[in-house]
C-alpha cells in the first residue's frame, strides 16, 4: 500500500509544548492512569467484590466483598465506612447489591449456618436507611442438603421485582455422574421480604465439580418491557433463557450464543483460580439502543498454543435473544496477553456499555494492571483506558475471589476491584468523573481519526487520519475477532500531516463482513468500524 501525505506541517522549533512533554514524562492514554484511586478497605483481605450506585443520589454508593464486609460511601466514593454484616440466616460471600427506584439497598449473599447444611440457600439482607442498618434477611432457593452459590440479582425497576439467579449443587466438588449442577431462579414483589419457590431454568444441567462442565455464571437482566433475561456457562458453551411473564415460563430449549474455546475455568499465572463466567445486562435507556441484551465474559479462543493469550469479548441482541452477533473482543491490544475476571454495566441513562477487567498487556511477567472500556455505540466499538495507578503481582497462594464489579448511572462511573500487596488484599474503586469533565484526551493523543469513506463499501474505501507530531504508528485491519487480516503500515515514523489510505479488500481475498481499521501510536489505539459488501 502507498501512504499519501496530502499536507504536512512542518516543526520549526525543536521546543516540544507542553501537552507533548507531558506525554512524553508520564506514557501513553492508555498505559497512564488518569484517576483518582481510592483505597476502600484492607480489612479481612476482601476480595470478590461487587459495587452498585444509587440512581436516586449518586453520591451514595454500597459496596462488598468476602466473607460479610459492606462498605458505603455518601461523597460519590471519595471515603467509606465498613459494616460487618451479620444474619441468623448466615452470611458467607458472594456479595451481590442492587438498589430499586425507593432507595432501598439490598445486599444478597450465600449462607452457611452451620458445618453440616453449608451453602444451603440464598439470603437478601435490605436497608431502607441508605445502609446503614440492615434486617436480618430472608432466604430463598433453600433445598438441603443441595448447596446453592453464585447469586445475582437486579432490579425490574417498572415494579421494583427483584429477581435473583444462581448455580444448585446437587453435590458441590462431586464427580459422581448422578449429582447436577443446575440454573436456578426466585423473585420477590415485596420489597424482599418473601420469594417465589425457586425454579429450574437452564435445559442441559452441569456437573457438580465446579469447572468448565459446570452451569454457572448466572446474572440475570431486566427488559425493558419486563422481560428477564439470563446467560450463563456450562458443558454446551454460553447459552441464554428468557421470561416474558415475570419469571413464571421459559423457554422450553434454551439459546445458544457462543462456544467459549478453553473453557471458562482456566489457569491464569499468578492467580489462585480465574473464570471467564458471563454477565448480563440489557439497555433500560431511552438511546438508540433500548432494548439490547449484551453478554461480556473472558476465554482463550485466540491462544496460539505457546502463548496463553485470554481476551474479553462481547456478544449483543437486538431481538430478545433470538439471535446473536459474532463475539467482538473489547480489549484493543495486540495479541498474547490476559485480561481477566471481566464486568460490565450499561449506564441505563447514556446507554454506554461499561467494563473493568485486570489486564497484562503493558508487562512481559505476571505484574497486572486494571484497564476500563466503553462503548458509545452499543457495543460496536470500544475504548480501552488503564484506571490502576500502579501493576501489582498477583500470588497464586492467596484467594483473589472470582469477580470484580462496576456500575455506573448518569456518567457517574465506579469499578471495583481486588488489589494484592505484600500478601494483603485490599478493595480499590476509582473515581472517573474526569473522563468526562477533565480528562485532557486530545492534547494526550498523537492522532486524530478523520474519515472513513465509503463505508460501508464494495470495492474498496479510504481511511483519513492526522498526526499531530513524528509518530511511529501502525494501521491495520482486523476482523470482528481481533484477528489482524491486513498490516497497511507496520512500525513506520510518520511525520505531523494528513494522510489517506486506501483499502481494498478483494486483494487480501476477504469475504464480504464487518471489520476494523485499528490505528495504533504511542501505545495508543483507535478503532474504526467498516462494512465489506461484495
Amino acid at each position: 500500500m502507498q501512504l499519501y501525505a496530502i499536507k504536512q506541517e512542518v516543526m520549526k522549533t525543536k521546543k516540544f509544548p507542553f501537552w507533548l512533554t507531558l506525554l512524553l514524562l508520564l506514557g501513553s492514554f492508555a498505559s497512564w492512569a488518569q484517576f483518582p484511586n481510592v483505597m476502600i478497605s484492607d480489612v479481612e483481605s476482601p476480595n470478590e467484590t461487587s459495587i452498585f450506585i444509587n440512581p436516586k443520589n449518586t453520591n451514595q454508593i454500597i459496596a462488598g466483598a468476602n466473607l460479610n464486609s459492606c462498605y458505603a460511601s455518601y461523597d460519590g466514593g471519595q471515603t467509606w465506612n465498613r459494616n460487618a454484616i451479620t444474619s441468623t440466616i448466615g452470611v458467607c460471600g458472594d456479595p451481590c447489591f442492587v438498589i430499586d427506584t425507593n432507595g432501598y439497598f439490598y445486599y444478597l449473599h450465600l449462607s452457611c449456618p452451620n458445618a453440616i447444611y453449608w451453602l444451603d440457600q440464598i439470603v437478601c439482607q435490605r436497608s431502607t436507611d441508605s445502609g446503614l442498618t440492615w434486617s436480618n434477611g430472608s432466604g430463598m432457593g433453600k433445598n438441603s442438603p443441595k448447596q446453592q452459590d453464585k447469586e445475582w440479582a437486579c432490579v425490574n425497576p417498572q415494579n421494583n421485582e427483584i429477581y435473583v439467579s444462581w448455580t444448585q449443587f446437587d453435590e458441590y466438588g462431586s464427580n459422581l455422574p448422578d449429582n447436577k449442577s443446575n440454573i436456578m431462579f426466585s423473585k420477590s414483589s415485596d420489597q424482599g421480604l418473601t420469594w417465589s419457590n425457586a425454579i429450574q431454568i437452564n435445559e442441559v444441567s452441569g456437573d457438580c465439580i465446579d469447572s468448565d462442565s459446570t452451569v454457572e455464571g448466572a446474572v440475570p437482566s431486566a427488559g425493558p418491557d419486563g422481560e428477564i433475561y439470563v446467560a450463563w456457562a456450562g458443558p454446551a458453551g454460553l447459552m441464554f433463557d428468557r421470561s416474558l411473564d415475570g419469571g413464571q415460563t421459559w423457554l422450553d430449549h434454551d439459546i445458544f450464543v457462543s462456544d467459549i474455546p478453553g473453557g471458562w475455568d482456566y489457569s491464569v499465572p499468578g492467580i489462585y483460580r480465574s473464570n471467564g463466567l458471563p454477565v448480563t445486562c440489557c439497555d433500560l435507556s431511552n438511546g438508540p439502543n433500548r432494548g439490547t441484551i449484551y453478554i461480556n465474559w473472558t476465554d482463550e479462543r485466540n491462544n496460539t498454543g505457546t502463548i496463553q493469550d485470554v481476551d474479553v469479548w462481547m456478544v449483543k441482541s437486538t431481538d430478545k435473544g433470538a439471535t446473536w452477533s459474532a463475539p467482538r473482543r473489547v480489549n484493543d491490544d495486540a495479541p498474547g496477553k490476559q485480561q481477566f475476571f471481566t464486568w460490565m454495566t450499561v449506564d441505563q441513562v447514556t446507554g454506554y456499555i461499561w467494563f473493568v477487567f485486570y489486564d497484562r498487556r503493558n508487562y512481559p511477567d505476571t505484574r497486572t494492571d486494571v484497564f476500563m472500556a466503553v462503548s458509545k455505540d452499543g457495543g460496536e466499538t470500544f475504548e480501552n483506558f488503564k484506571v490502576s495507578q500502579s501493576p501489582f503481582i498477583p500470588n497464586s497462594n492467596v484467594f483473589f475471589g472470582d469477580y470484580t464489579g462496576i456500575s455506573a448511572h448518569n456518567n457517574v462511573v465506579r469499578p471495583i476491584w481486588t488489589r494484592l500487596e505484600s500478601s494483603n488484599l485490599y478493595a480499590y474503586t476509582a473515581i472517573i468523573d474526569s473522563y468526562f469533565t477533565g480528562l485532557p484526551e486530545e492534547p494526550a493523543i498523537p492522532f486524530a481519526i478523520e474519515q472513513i469513506f465509503p463505508n460501508p463499501f464494495s470495492e474498496s474505501t479510504v481511511f483519513s487520519f492526522k498526526l499531530h507530531s513524528p509518530t511511529v504508528i501502525s494501521l491495520s485491519v482486523n476482523d470482528i475477532y481481533g484477528n489482524n487480516v491486513a498490516s497497511l503500515i507496520e512500525n513506520s515514523l510518520v511525520q505531523p500531516g494528513k494522510y489517506i489510505e486506501e483499502f481494498d479488500p478483494s486483494k487480501y481475498k476477504l469475504p464480504s463482513g464487518v471489520y476494523y481499521f485499528s490505528l495504533t501510536g504511542n501505545g495508543i489505539n483507535k478503532q474504526r468500524k467498516i462494512v465489506y459488501q461484495k
